[in-house]
Protein backbone atom coordinates (compact mmCIF):
# COMPACT_ATOMS: atom_id res chain seq x y z
CA UNK A 1 0.00 0.00 0.00
CA UNK A 2 1.19 3.64 -0.80
CA UNK A 3 1.09 5.81 1.47
CA UNK A 4 1.49 9.31 1.33
CA UNK A 5 1.60 11.23 4.80
CA UNK A 6 4.52 12.65 4.24
CA UNK A 7 3.98 13.90 1.32
CA UNK A 8 0.56 15.59 2.62
CA UNK A 9 2.22 17.12 5.48
CA UNK A 10 4.79 18.63 3.34
CA UNK A 11 2.33 20.35 1.45
CA UNK A 12 0.60 21.35 4.22
CA UNK A 13 2.89 23.01 5.63
CA UNK A 14 4.37 25.14 2.43
CA UNK A 15 0.70 26.42 1.89
CA UNK A 16 0.10 26.91 5.87
CA UNK A 17 3.08 29.01 5.69
CA UNK A 18 2.25 31.13 2.35
CA UNK A 19 -1.29 31.72 3.91
CA UNK A 20 -0.18 32.66 7.32
CA UNK A 21 2.73 34.95 6.22
CA UNK A 22 -0.22 36.44 3.85
CA UNK A 23 -2.46 37.50 6.82
CA UNK A 24 0.25 38.65 9.11
CA UNK A 25 1.04 41.19 5.96
CA UNK A 26 -2.55 42.03 5.88
CA UNK A 27 -2.40 42.48 9.85
CA UNK A 28 0.93 45.18 9.39
CA UNK A 29 3.11 42.26 10.92
CA UNK A 30 6.31 42.08 8.35
CA UNK A 31 7.77 39.20 9.76
CA UNK A 32 8.34 35.66 8.23
CA UNK A 33 7.01 32.52 9.30
CA UNK A 34 10.48 31.34 10.88
CA UNK A 35 11.17 34.68 12.46
CA UNK A 36 7.62 33.95 14.44
CA UNK A 37 8.46 30.88 15.54
CA UNK A 38 11.21 32.57 17.45
CA UNK A 39 9.11 35.52 18.75
CA UNK A 40 6.34 32.53 19.58
CA UNK A 41 8.82 31.09 22.11
CA UNK A 42 9.87 34.10 23.30
CA UNK A 43 6.97 35.43 24.32
CA UNK A 44 6.54 32.33 26.39
CA UNK A 45 9.99 32.75 27.74
CA UNK A 46 11.90 36.01 27.60
CA UNK A 47 15.86 35.72 27.06
CA UNK A 48 16.70 32.47 25.48
CA UNK A 49 20.13 31.34 24.26
CA UNK A 50 20.23 29.88 20.66
CA UNK A 51 20.55 26.27 21.73
CA UNK A 52 17.25 26.89 23.38
CA UNK A 53 15.40 28.59 20.67
CA UNK A 54 16.76 25.46 18.43
CA UNK A 55 15.03 23.03 20.76
CA UNK A 56 11.86 24.82 21.43
CA UNK A 57 11.54 25.44 17.60
CA UNK A 58 12.93 22.31 15.38
CA UNK A 59 15.16 24.74 13.84
CA UNK A 60 18.31 24.03 13.10
CA UNK A 61 20.93 25.81 15.29
CA UNK A 62 22.61 27.44 12.51
CA UNK A 63 19.01 28.41 10.81
CA UNK A 64 18.33 29.82 14.35
CA UNK A 65 21.58 32.13 14.60
CA UNK A 66 21.05 33.34 10.94
CA UNK A 67 17.53 34.13 11.53
CA UNK A 68 18.03 35.70 14.78
CA UNK A 69 20.97 38.25 13.30
CA UNK A 70 18.17 39.26 10.62
CA UNK A 71 15.99 39.68 13.36
CA UNK A 72 18.78 41.82 15.46
CA UNK A 73 19.43 43.89 12.16
CA UNK A 74 15.61 44.76 11.53
CA UNK A 75 15.21 45.95 15.95
CA UNK A 76 12.65 43.13 16.79
CA UNK A 77 15.36 40.97 19.36
CA UNK A 78 19.00 41.66 21.02
CA UNK A 79 21.32 39.62 21.43
CA UNK A 80 24.01 40.29 24.03
CA UNK A 81 26.57 37.96 26.21
CA UNK A 82 25.26 35.67 28.51
CA UNK A 83 27.37 36.29 31.66
CA UNK A 84 27.45 33.45 33.17
CA UNK A 85 28.67 31.73 29.98
CA UNK A 86 30.73 33.93 27.35
CA UNK A 87 30.23 31.73 24.63
CA UNK A 88 26.95 32.01 24.71
CA UNK A 89 24.36 34.16 23.64
CA UNK A 90 21.28 36.00 24.87
CA UNK A 91 18.23 36.99 22.77
CA UNK A 92 15.58 38.70 23.88
CA UNK A 93 12.47 40.77 22.90
CA UNK A 94 12.66 44.61 21.67
CA UNK A 95 9.81 47.00 22.95
CA UNK A 96 8.75 46.12 19.05
CA UNK A 97 8.57 42.62 19.51
CA UNK A 98 6.52 42.79 22.45
CA UNK A 99 3.68 44.92 20.66
CA UNK A 100 3.65 42.77 17.76
CA UNK A 101 2.19 39.97 20.09
CA UNK A 102 -1.68 40.04 20.49
CA UNK A 103 -1.82 40.93 16.31
CA UNK A 104 0.14 37.71 16.18
CA UNK A 105 -2.07 35.78 18.45
CA UNK A 106 -4.87 37.23 16.12
CA UNK A 107 -3.69 35.91 13.19
CA UNK A 108 -2.94 32.70 14.80
CA UNK A 109 -6.27 32.24 16.03
CA UNK A 110 -7.14 33.20 11.98
CA UNK A 111 -5.44 30.42 10.79
CA UNK A 112 -6.23 28.10 13.68
CA UNK A 113 -10.20 28.16 12.19
CA UNK A 114 -8.84 27.66 8.80
CA UNK A 115 -6.99 24.78 9.42
CA UNK A 116 -9.35 23.28 10.90
CA UNK A 117 -13.20 24.54 8.91
CA UNK A 118 -15.21 21.43 8.57
CA UNK A 119 -13.83 19.08 11.46
CA UNK A 120 -15.51 18.52 14.82
CA UNK A 121 -13.68 18.78 17.98
CA UNK A 122 -13.26 14.55 18.30
CA UNK A 123 -11.63 14.25 14.82
CA UNK A 124 -9.90 17.82 15.58
CA UNK A 125 -8.31 16.19 18.90
CA UNK A 126 -7.77 12.71 17.16
CA UNK A 127 -5.76 13.71 14.19
CA UNK A 128 -3.90 15.77 16.56
CA UNK A 129 -2.98 13.04 18.67
CA UNK A 130 -1.71 11.09 15.65
CA UNK A 131 0.36 13.99 14.92
CA UNK A 132 1.95 13.50 18.61
CA UNK A 133 2.70 10.61 17.69
CA UNK A 134 4.36 11.01 14.08
CA UNK A 135 6.19 13.87 15.87
CA UNK A 136 7.78 11.87 18.98
CA UNK A 137 8.57 8.88 16.94
CA UNK A 138 11.25 11.45 14.14
CA UNK A 139 12.02 12.99 17.48
CA UNK A 140 13.13 9.51 19.04
CA UNK A 141 14.91 8.81 15.42
CA UNK A 142 16.74 12.34 15.34
CA UNK A 143 18.32 11.79 19.13
CA UNK A 144 18.86 8.29 18.40
CA UNK A 145 20.92 9.33 15.01
CA UNK A 146 22.67 12.08 17.08
CA UNK A 147 23.88 9.68 19.88
CA UNK A 148 25.12 7.41 17.72
CA UNK A 149 26.96 10.02 15.39
CA UNK A 150 28.73 11.30 18.88
CA UNK A 151 30.03 7.69 19.71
Amino acid sequence: METKGGFYISQIKQLQDRIFERLLAENGIEISGGQGRILFVLWKSDQLTINEISAQTSLAKNTVSIVVDGMVNKGILTRQTNPRNRRQAIVSLTDYAKSLQTKYKTVSQQMNTLFYQGFSSEEQAAFEQFLVRILETLIKEEQTYKKTKED
